[in-house]
């Protein structure tokens, strides 16, 4: 079956992205619990992120001592930085529990401003270089930027598969090998396209292991979970 798009009619008017999106992780642990090899364990992280502001005050020491407040000396607003999560996380559960691989579903929220795209870059970064595989999909039609290639060009790559303007949506899996003298990035990434089916990524587990991570029925049972025809 096709992949859908969420964020225009029709199917915004039936369901948001919001369902599909926190419905799709727990399809995928569901399928992956036949697929990863024994020891391997899976499971959902959904988080919609929300901005919460803060207000920093300050008073003059004297004031204090009076009893007295007066206006403040200083009040500041801020923002604290609170991002969509829509993931999977993947654990070796016979090296306690230790994160081998992740899988990133992107929200408009993580395509939005600079600093949001800038933040999942630097997390995935960090999941690379602690060698933690990274899988990212990416259904969010309605913003341009690809995060899968911000993420190469911060490691200072680029994905030779695609010339010209990377696409707006896409599924990519990348691994970082460390060696003794050098570390080696490796990636995989596939266009998607609005009415054509979802690919088959690398799900890497280890340097020498690898279960592949087929996107479509995971995907599939989710639309049928929420009626999306």
């Amino acid at each position: 079956m096709p992949l859908r798009d969420h964020f225009r009619p029709p199917v915004s008017r039936r369901r948001s992205w919001e369902e599909i999106h926190g419905m799709w992780p727990a399809r995928l642990v569901m399928q992956l619990k036949k697929a990863l090899p024994p020891g391997y364990e899976s499971g959902p992280i959904v988080h919609l992120g929300a901005q919460a502001e803060v207000e920093i005050v300050a008073y003059d020491q004297d004031e204090f001592a009076t009893g007295s407040l007066a206006a403040p000396t200083l009040a500041v607003e801020t923002e604290i930085p609170d991002d969509d999560e829509y993931e999977v996380r993947i654990y070796d559960a016979e090296r306690e529990r230790t994160l081998v691989a992740v899988i990133e579903l992107v929200s408009p929220a993580n395509k939005d401003r600079p600093d949001k795209r800038n933040r999942f870059v630097a997390k995935c970064s960090a999941l690379l270089c602690r060698g933690i595989a990274v899988s990212i999909v990416d259904v969010v039609t309605t913003r341009q930027s690809n995060l899968y290639a911000e993420l190469l060009t911060s490691l200072g790559h680029s994905d030779p598969t695609w010339n010209g303007e990377p696409p707006a949506i896409y599924a990519a899996s990348c691994r970082w090998l460390i060696g003794e003298r050098r570390g080696r990035l490796e990636t995989w990434s596939h266009t998607l396209e609005v009415g054509k089916p979802l690919p088959t990524l690398p799900l890497w587990l280890s340097p020498v292991r690898y279960v592949p991570l087929d996107l479509e029925p995971s995907y599939e049972a989710a639309c049928d979970d929420l009626n999306i025809a």
